[in-house]
């Protein structure tokens, strides 16, 4: 890897006696990593895998998994979301947040989806996950995601963060703002990063970051947790931040992060915080690519008082479609315009914000019927389900399913729910012992190898 010589004068500056180290771990390999999804599987189901694992120590969850592996996505059971691909210390802002159940929590800047998808792991299926996104597209994927991961009690939008912070002004328990940065985390992984790396862009950068926490620290209660992360090494983007926060946010202080991983922040990068050694930093020789965390009290007043959402009653014919294909329902059963949905309790107003999701789409209601939705059963445990056809990994009909064709499916019938390892994959419709395949056309796979 080559970069301009003016990057590695300003890694020697920022970095200290960690510089050299540093400068030869960059010609080493990157780390990759996986995490146990237990929203839909339990850890037995790592067996499965036909892959050496080793825990990380940025994650209970979290496993480092050998950088020349491939096809690892295109396993079945990534695709029934029993793990999600994620880069080892990218697992650590989760963590620090020290996830409760019940919590309401916010992932302001959330796309792809990693790190809410991780919360929600550790709610599981209480309290709340607002995941939002301001880019249309990657709010798209974060929805994928948020599908394929079975994510219940949670919520996708794709918002401005100041609009959205004020209108749930002392919402939420605590607020993750991982924010965009200039990505000097990633560069051994993507060599996109190193292309686009500009000294200038930390400064730019920088001043961003500030904006997003100016809404974010609205959004918290009275002694909320407010976790700031980056992918990046800058020390204006990660120390620096951190002192004008403080600075221009009395009503903030920074806090220790209880699990320990990485590095103390350096305190020469903030000569004005006293506390900026309880802040992190990740280095490769601390095991992952790059990252920096934060955590923030608010100390000072915030009390949601707005509106509580709106719920009314679903048609008849919905809750009986629910009752003949579940053994339970996993949410509060709402229509909204042609979309039956299972939501989460307690949820505030979300009129005037631009909502993709809230819940789990359960269908679409059509001349007075569901026909349900992929999301549905991705959200469902196998056992929920009352027609269920459980495949192995290795079983020819799981390939075949997931290229979208139709398989054998003897013994089941009407809607099914097609596991695989027994995590739900996704549903077909079953006739005469013949599944009609339901696995939607953008997820299938073309001619690719499973794994």
């Amino acid at each position: 890897m080559k970069m301009p010589e003016e990057f590695y004068t300003l890694m020697e500056k920022t970095l200290g006696e960690d510089y050299k180290p540093y400068a030869t771990a960059l010609n080493e390999q990157p780390f990759r990593g996986l995490r146990l999804n237990p929203l839909k599987a339990e850890r037995t189901v790592l067996e499965k895998l036909p892959y050496s694992l080793q825990p990380s120590p940025f994650s209970r969850q979290g496993y480092y998994i050998h950088t020349g592996l491939t096809g690892v996505g295109n396993h079945p059971l990534h695709h029934a979301g029993a793990f999600y691909l994620q880069e080892p210390s990218a697992m650590s802002a989760a963590t620090a947040l020290e996830v409760q159940p019940g919590d309401r929590i916010l992932d302001l800047c959330a796309a792809p989806g990693g790190k809410a998808t991780q919360i929600a792991g550790e709610l599981l299926h209480t309290g709340l996950i607002w995941a939002n996104e301001i880019v249309p597209s990657r709010a798209q994927t974060l929805l994928s995601n948020f599908e394929r991961m079975g994510v219940r009690a949670g919520v996708v939008s794709c918002e401005r963060p100041d609009k959205l912070c004020s209108a749930l002004s002392g919402y939420f328990d605590k607020v993750l703002v991982d924010a965009p940065c200039s990505g000097e985390g990633m560069l051994r992984r993507e060599a996109s990063a190193v292309r686009e790396w500009r000294a200038e862009n930390r400064a730019a950068c920088a001043r961003r970051q500030l904006l997003i926490l100016d809404s974010a620290v609205k959004a918290l209660r009275e002694g909320g947790v407010l976790l700031y992360s980056t992918c990046t090494l800058s020390g204006e983007e990660n120390e620096g931040v951190v002192e004008a926060f403080l600075r221009s946010h009395p009503e903030c202080k920074l806090a220790e992060i209880g699990p320990v991983f990485g590095r103390p922040a350096y305190r020469r990068l903030a000569p004005g915080c006293a506390e900026i050694g309880m802040a992190r930093r990740i280095l490769p020789m601390d095991g992952g690519e790059g990252h920096f965390a934060a955590r923030f009290i608010k100390t000072g007043r915030g009390e949601y008082t707005g509106k509580q959402y709106g719920y009314t009653a679903p048609p008849e014919a919905a809750i009986k479609f629910l009752k003949e294909h579940f053994t339970e329902e996993y949410g509060i059963l709402q229509q909204a315009g042609d979309s039956i949905l299972l939501m989460p309790e307690k949820l505030p107003e979300t009129r005037g914000l631009r909502m993709l999701r809230a819940g789990v789409q359960a269908g679409k209601w059509i001349k007075g019927r569901i026909e349900p939705a992929h999301h549905l059963f991705s959200a469902a445990r196998p056992n929920q389900c009352r027609s269920n056809l459980n495949l192995s990994a290795g079983d020819p009909r799981t390939a075949a399913y997931l290229r979208g064709e139709e398989i054998s499916a003897d013994d089941c019938r009407g809607y099914t729910c097609i596991s695989i390892e027994g995590v739900a994959l996704g549903f077909g419709k079953v006739s005469g012992g013949v599944c009609k395949n339901k696995y939607p056309k953008g997820l299938r796979l073309r001619n690719e190898a499973l794994f």
